[in-house]
């Protein structure tokens, strides 16, 4: 068995007593309404767990009619979950009397640790060392519990009163008090449950091992995550990448605003917000991301109710044309299509409805359209295959029965699916002013929405799901290790020489060069006769340019002079070059110039790498030169990139039309800045003292004539850790 395999196996095992357990012991249970001791212990017996539930209260003899028992070591067998409701300074405790007990796994309810104070964080550390050493598997502190729907367990074991009808849909939450409106929200919206897990401070068990249980879960077949940060964020990658190909994860994360946005000194970490680096990692593993509560429900309703579709064409079928044009715009905002059906299609609409009505896509069946034609119409667009998935709209006006329409609704599905039509997915939408309850129980075939913009959001993430698992597995490069570690063997030196920081224009050339990336002929000149005498080893026309670490911006500076066509001209630059600085008090900034062969037929774009503390390297790709900040064309992933990943990035930007050729321009060569950030990629990764670099611009000659780094910065760190050569 692969390592990988063998892994997930002892994880999933592991978590066995704690999701599926036999017993339950309830540490904390009081006979107070108000403890949350009690609540937990009220939950279990109300939800009809299969299996004996112990109260564990050495002040009284029974709880809830049941029999207590003073300590753990009291209860006659092993339990195989101890769900701990006790105070913070009793918790340690517990959980050595718990492993003398042989019990399996705990839920800790308790809060007031690493959440609170560095008093806590000790605390919670402390219970890290005792849970490794028994071996013990843990969930919490600070936890809202956890619960199993599945009929063979039916297990609440939190303080949560809601609990949620079974079903396939695996969840877990990193906000005990969201939590609690995430369980409502299940109930109302009659969403089906396996599991949900509120992970509380992650001390052992996390949302990363959860997604391992779950990817091997029978019971599970859709995985819902709340999630506010990533422990392990490279592993979790790596995991949610080979589960998202089966099983469908749909995240909601917190956090997107600009606050923060960090201080950076180059383009690339300028726009690599933290947020820029979740949605390149959900991108990258084809992780489902949702902006709110109702769009997370929303999806997981369709995926656990409805097939996936198998393309962008949408159908809509309604009895009022406002709320349907509103669908058909939000369609088209989400990338999907409204396509105009066929004579055919349109013929056999017309049989069926008034000739009022219009049988164009959207279907409007006017405001008198009975129950029956609803059905009619639902048969005919889902057997006509010219659509990938169908809205059905429904305002209730007097002339049709909701449940009427919605039960049509079914007949026209069944007996289509019946025919063949089975793998179009069917939403409804039902706008009910008159304050009749939607069709949100546990077993309606068909998500119901409210309002006509929500199924066309989900549609259009599914689409992209959808589109991301129908994508072969992306191969990643081979690296040249001997040449990885000679280059990093000439960082480390250059840490050691120049320390940390950007480095200088020479230095950088060198190593670029050394690491064989793709660089014009030419160099660095200190001086005007050194620019010369380059200049004519190169060849006119050639481009000087500042070399200068501390400056950003040369452009603005008029550090840029192009087309120079003679030694004279050369001198010329130069000297302009050395004045304009001088007159900003700048010359000391002044590193020399760059002297390339001037590269006037390929398209300017930028390759960029910044360290996110978390996620590791971070690449950019866009449209470079000036316009990188100006437009904000561009396109992050997190390393390692496969190949699939560069050929993504580069056809993301909205600026690939010109990399494709564009009015008269010719196209780039796109397989030689495939490779190119294929190379950062490995480069990147092998060389961690790499904090931060800007390839701007690169320019892309036609295709077949490669890439060339024009200009780049390049600052070196020591790795998280390090303060001095070792």
């Amino acid at each position: 068995m692969p390592k990988q395999d063998t892994e997930a196996f002892t994880s999933h095992q592991s978590l066995k007593p704690l999701l599926t357990p036999q017993s339950v012991a309830v540490i904390g249970a009081s006979r107070d309404p108000q403890s949350i001791g009690h609540r937990i212990l009220e939950a279990l017996l109300m939800g009809h767990f299969h299996g004996p539930v112990y109260p564990v209260n050495p002040k009284a003899k029974f709880v809830r009619c049941l029999r207590s028992y003073p300590s753990m070591a009291d209860i006659p067998e092993p339990v195989d979950l101890a769900v701990v409701a006790v105070p913070r300074d009793a918790v340690l405790k517990v959980i050595d009397e718990c492993v003398e007990a042989k019990t399996r796994s705990l839920v800790v309810i308790t809060a007031g640790f690493a959440e609170v104070s560095s008093e806590g964080r000790a605390l919670q550390k402390q219970m890290l060392q005792k849970l490794r050493k028994a071996g013990l598997r843990m969930v919490g502190p600070n936890c809202l519990g956890l619960l199993n729907a599945s009929p063979t367990v039916s297990l609440n074991a939190s303080f949560s009163p809601i609990f949620p009808p079974a079903g396939r849909v695996a969840m877990s939450s990193q906000s005990g008090a969201l939590g609690l409106a995430i369980l409502a929200s299940a109930q109302s919206m009659g969403l089906g449950i396996s599991q949900f897990v509120s992970v509380g401070n992650q001390v052992d068990v996390s949302t990363i091992d959860l997604l391992e249980y779950w990817e091997h879960d029978p019971e599970t077949d859709v995985i819902l995550l709340y999630v506010e940060s990533f422990g392990e964020p490279r592993r979790f990658a790596r995991l949610a990448r080979r589960i998202s190909r089966t099983k469908p994860i749909v995240a909601l994360k917190s956090g997107r605003s600009g606050s923060g946005a960090r201080a950076a000194g180059s383009h690339t970490a300028a726009m690599a917000a933290s947020d820029v680096v979740v949605d390149a990692l959900f991108h990258q593993t084809g992780i489902i991301r949702a902006e709110s509560l109702e769009e997370m429900f929303g999806l997981a309703m369709t995926l656990s109710r409805q097939p996936l579709p198998k393309g962008r064409r949408v159908g809509i079928i309604t009895n009022a044309g406002g709320p349907a044009i509103l669908c058909a715009d939000a369609c088209e905002a989400e990338g999907l299509t409204n396509p105009e059906f066929s004579t055919a299609t349109k013929q056999k609409l017309a049989e069926t409805l008034p000739t009022t009505a219009s049988v164009n896509n959207p279907v409007d069946m006017i405001a008198s359209a009975q129950a029956s034609q609803f059905r009619q119409c639902v048969e005919c667009v889902l057997l006509s295959k010219e659509v990938d998935a169908l809205i059905v709209i429904y305002i209730p006006v007097g002339m049709s029965a909701l449940r009427d329409v919605q039960e049509a609704i079914r007949q026209g599905v069944s007996a289509a699916r019946q025919a063949g039509a089975v793998d179009i997915p069917v939403l409804t939408i039902v706008m009910d002013a008159s304050g009749n309850k939607n069709d949100h129980s546990p077993d309606s075939e068909f998500p119901c929405f409210l309002y006509p913009e929500s199924p066309a959001k989900v549609l259009g993430r599914l689409a992209d799901y959808v589109s991301w698992r129908s994508q072969p597995i992306g191969q990643f490069p081979e690296p040249d290790a001997l040449r990885l570690q000679s280059a990093r063997a000439s960082v480390r030196a250059l840490l050691q020489s120049e320390g940390a920081g950007w480095m200088s224009a020479a230095s950088t050339r060198q190593l670029l060069s050394d690491m064989q990336f793709p660089l014009p002929a030419g160099g660095v000149a200190r001086t005007a006769s050194q620019a010369v005498a380059l200049a004519n080893r190169v060849g006119y026309p050639v481009a000087i340019k500042l070399a200068s670490k501390q400056i950003l911006h040369k452009t603005e500076l008029g550090g840029v002079k192009l087309h120079i066509d003679s030694p004279k001209s050369v001198q010329t630059a130069f000297i302009a070059i050395e004045d304009q600085l001088r007159q900003k008090g700048l010359l000391d900034s002044m590193e020399g110039v760059i002297v390339q062969p001037m590269l006037s037929t390929g398209v300017e774009v930028l390759i960029g790498m910044t360290q996110d503390k978390l996620f590791g390297p971070l690449i950019a790709f866009g449209l470079g030169g000036i316009y990188v900040e100006l437009l904000k064309d561009i396109c992050f992933r997190i390393t390692p990139l496969t190949d699939i990943d560069v050929q993504h990035m580069l056809r993301s930007i909205k600026g690939y039309p010109l990399l494709k050729g564009y009015r008269g321009h010719p196209p780039a060569d796109l397989k030689a800045l495939e490779a190119l950030l294929l190379q950062l990629s490995l480069v990147v990764e092998a060389i961690p003292e790499i904090a931060e670099l800007d390839f701007n611009p690169i320019m892309a000659m036609p295709p077949g004539a490669g890439c060339y780094i024009v200009d780049a910065r390049i600052r070196l760190a020591y790795p998280s850790g390090e303060t001095d050569t070792p």
